[in-house]
């Protein structure tokens, strides 16, 4: 008879052959239960989700044990269709009105990509599009932009701890400065950041890891990206941030 050890071993194995790898669901291996850990202990009871897409970042938390509230923020007609229809059942997943959030108020066109998670209000560059060929922009669609601090929700009023996650392609410089209003009581922040420029004229990770620790933040994790898997490169990373 096989240990467990030896048992766990040869599943693993068999698995790998598939292209799948297998761990132990554990908090110390496990980027959900970390973070919904951090959630908790920082008492936050509103995760706002920038740049949802169909659901998925929601999906994640609730997956891994987070029971509060949510509000979600996509720009993409299709995506914000996908999200109303994911988030029905759950009466404490609200989708906020289509819009894109930045620093100021204005109509823009946002570019469309073939996979539609890449889609960004920037221009792509090249090196975004080698790594990733179905990134490439196939559309263009208006949208109104709005400051976070402006926008008017029930949510936003009743929260007492709020994280704010920010992902939207290169954005999340001009999303983090419309939330000012709204500083106080934001306790964690994840961005999204890039290693290398990905589109025209986004802030670098450097300068968005700056302006959050100066705003009393400090990093709590680190969870890897969108990769070029073609050199082992790592061309974008989540920074989770909560106050000092």
């Amino acid at each position: 008879m096989l240990s467990k050890k030896n048992a766990a071993d040869a599943v693993k194995k068999t698995f790998s052959k598939l292209g799948i790898r297998v761990q132990r669901y554990c908090q110390g291996t496990t980027p959900g239960l970390q973070l919904n850990q951090s959630l908790m202990s920082n008492g936050i009871d509103l995760v706002v989700d920038v740049g949802a897409a169909s659901g998925g970042y929601g999906q994640f938390l609730r997956w891994h044990g987070y029971r509060g509230k949510i509000l979600s923020f996509e720009p993409l007609v299709r995506a914000h269709e996908q999200l109303e229809r994911a988030t029905v059942k759950d009466s404490f997943w609200k989708i906020a009105p289509r819009m894109a959030l930045g620093e100021t108020t204005s109509v823009a066109v946002i570019n469309v990509s073939d996979n539609s998670d890449s889609s960004s209000l920037l221009e792509m560059l090249d090196e975004h599009r080698s790594a990733a060929p179905k990134s490439a922009y196939v559309d263009q669609q208006e949208v109104d932009v709005r400051r976070l601090d402006e926008v008017n929700h029930p949510f936003l009023g009743e929260a007492g701890g709020i994280f704010l996650k920010i992902d939207t392609q290169g954005f999340e410089g001009p999303v983090l400065r419309g939330a000012a209003g709204l500083m106080p009581r934001i306790r964690g922040i994840q961005v999204e950041m890039s290693l290398v420029p990905l589109y025209a004229g986004q802030d670098k990770w450097r300068d968005l890891m700056e302006r959050i620790e100066s705003l009393g933040f400090e990093l709590w994790n680190m969870f890897p990206g969108f990769l070029d898997v073609r050199k082992g490169k790592l061309l974008q990373f989540d920074g989770v941030f909560f106050r000092k």
